[in-house]
């Protein structure tokens, strides 16, 4: 007798009583999963009441979603709230151990039930990120033609990672990290829940350990309700009570998984806000975003390249040294590696963060190559073409030039453009550190362009 056939022969007590034993060896966080829109925690801007989307699942006329958040926020729930909400076929599917095969043989058995009994099916791809473009088009003319409705559950930006056809034949609803009060609510409810969750066992949390609970979390409820059982089965008997204290939690979750993916959307916001920080002169955030990334494990040779182009993008000329110590904690970084090589991206990163600022220099080479790009290019004029070669006189190279340190103060007025070459000023220095100074020589050079003299002094320092 086979296992489904044993398992239909029990009585309906025993049935009740394997199904209850099945539940149990389940993990928590899937015991605890919600089964309804009310018992949904979270994400109220997009399954809350009168949300387009609830009003959809309420009423069973869903379209074509993709659920695009970080992981243990509720993509994967609210996609199996829907399934005891519709009416339609609901057929769960992973990217991750389905093939092209498995996309052919679920969407033709669509096509059948549709034409057979008119009914639709709901298609839920966990992890649709997985498929490559290729396998992602299998799905495309099922959506078209109504075949599927496609629920996509992702980590990834779905604008880089899903085929466009398919983004814009959904609608994409973006999942936030849960609130700290948010998991607090479904700590308390497993805690308390004597039918799926620990609510037998007499469970108590002392209020630091709860607290590190909701702080390890993340935002996660998966996270969350992983570390209460494993913190449980630690519990000690007191007063009739099984305690649960802070140090049982520090021990089960060790330390917090943070949410970063050297491949994903994380890798890039967060060095974005480390490189912003810095822009903006605030050290402090700019050393927490460094310290992020380094203990979720980014290249630090990444960092470093990052760090390199800050300084000379962001600060430049206002403090040249910014360019220096930035390029030096790159060569520390190849020279130490980790974890001794943190040291000197933190020394760079509260230099170039805590350095008068100015992008002069970026914005003067992004108007040259503008200049390049869409304005006549002329030849090299005569008096700066290369002379250092036999016969290049008789060509009239270098005829003309005049050479700066044989003057005073190193400066003579000449021509070093085509005339009609330069649309506008490239390099405009600002009012900040020794770009001030810098600003103050080129005007007094200026002056002397302009009244054709010749500089007779010192040069400014």
């Amino acid at each position: 007798m086979c296992g489904e056939e044993a398992a239909g022969s029990l009585f309906p007590e025993e049935r009740r009583a394997a199904e209850k034993a099945k539940t149990q060896a389940m993990p928590l966080a899937a015991r605890m999963r919600p089964r309804t829109l009310d018992e949904f925690v979270g994400q109220e801007q997009i399954a809350g009441p009168g949300t387009y989307l609830r009003k959809a699942i309420e009423e069973d006329e869903l379209s074509s979603v993709i659920l695009y958040g970080p992981s243990g926020t509720g993509k994967s729930t609210l996609a199996h709230i829907i399934a005891h909400y519709t009416k339609a076929q609901f057929e769960p599917y992973s990217a991750v151990t389905s093939g092209v095969a498995d996309i052919r043989r679920v969407t033709q058995q669509a096509r059948k039930r549709m034409e057979v009994q008119g009914r639709r099916t709901i298609l839920f791809v966990d992890e649709i990120h997985r498929f490559n473009k290729a396998q992602q088009d299998a799905f495309l003319p099922f959506v078209e033609d109504g075949t599927i409705i496609l629920i996509g559950s992702t980590t990834e930006n779905p604008f880089f990672e899903i085929n466009a056809p398919l983004v814009s034949r959904s609608r994409i609803f973006v999942f936030e990290p849960l609130a700290a009060e948010q998991v607090g609510t479904i700590v308390d409810r497993a805690l308390a829940d004597g039918e799926r969750g620990l609510g037998g066992q007499n469970i108590e949390l002392t209020p630091e350990a709860r607290e590190h609970i909701i702080n390890l979390a993340n935002g996660d409820a998966r996270a969350a309700l992983n570390a209460l059982e494993a913190a449980a089965q630690q519990a000690r008997e007191k007063d009739g009570k099984r305690i649960v204290t802070l140090e049982m939690v520090e021990d089960a979750a060790q330390r917090r998984a943070l949410k970063y993916d050297k491949a994903g959307d994380t890798h890039y916001d967060v060095i974005s806000a480390y490189i912003k920080s810095m822009r903006g002169g605030d050290p402090d955030a700019a050393l927490y975003w460094l310290a992020r990334m380094i203990s979720a494990g980014e290249d630090p040779r990444f960092i470093a390249r990052r760090l390199v182009i800050q300084a000379a993008e962001g600060v430049g000329n206002a403090d040249p040294m910014a360019l220096v110590v930035a390029t030096a904690a790159a060569h520390a970084v190849e020279y130490v590696g980790l974890p001794e090589a943190q040291i000197p991206l933190a020394q760079a990163t509260a230099y170039v963060a805590s350095a008068p600022k100015s992008n002069a220099s970026y914005l003067g080479i992004a108007r040259a190559m503008d200049d390049v790009r869409n304005r006549v290019v002329p030849l090299v004029p005569k008096h700066l073409r290369d002379a250092n070669y036999p016969g290049a006189k008789q060509f009239g190279h270098g005829d003309g030039y005049q050479y700066p340190h044989d003057f005073p103060g190193h400066f003579v007025s000449q021509e070093y453009l085509p005339k009609g070459t330069k649309s506008r000023r490239y390099y405009e220095p600002a009012e900040q550190g020794y770009e001030k100074k810098i600003k103050a020589r080129l005007e007094e050079w200026e002056r002397r362009r302009q009244g054709g003299e010749q500089d007779q002094g010192p040069a400014i320092s």
